[in-house]
């Protein structure tokens, strides 16, 4: 007696108000992971004009002033926000593209074992290139 359907006929605007509820949580992942994707794009071109624009005004760069470079802290947490930003760009457009095209519907009823699988291979090479990248920059 006391169901949805009775609850949603005592009270008529139940659910739509449900409904909108539901839309806007998924809609916030989405529009946080575009947003997570777009700054991350931000940061990687930040990285690189800055690396180009070191290279362009240091035409005789040599090892020492790259390491010196390297070696501030400064430019170790640019580098680990960096890669951070790849990671994030790279899993979520990854996530994008298997959840999109490895589907039951394209490839039959062991899609969602590949589709674990894919992702925890990646979940997993992401991570050791985080680890990897810690231990390279704070190396130096």
């Amino acid at each position: 007696m006391f169901g949805c359907c009775s609850l949603c006929y005592l009270y008529p605007g139940l659910l739509d108000f449900l409904l909108n509820i539901s839309r806007s949580i998924k809609d916030r992942k989405g529009i946080s992971n575009w947003l997570l994707q777009r700054a991350s794009a931000c940061l990687l071109a930040a990285f690189f004009l800055f690396n180009i624009g070191y290279i362009v005004f240091n035409p005789e760069l040599d090892y020492p002033q790259w390491l010196a470079l390297y070696s501030s802290s400064g430019m170790q947490i640019f580098c680990l926000l960096a890669v951070l930003a790849m990671v994030s760009h790279a899993w979520i457009g990854l996530w994008c593209v298997y959840t999109d095209y490895v589907t039951e519907r394209l490839l039959g009823p062991k899609a969602a074992l590949l589709r674990i699988s894919l992702q925890t291979m990646t979940l997993f090479i992401l991570a050791s290139y985080v680890a990897w990248s810690i231990a390279i920059f704070w190396s130096l």
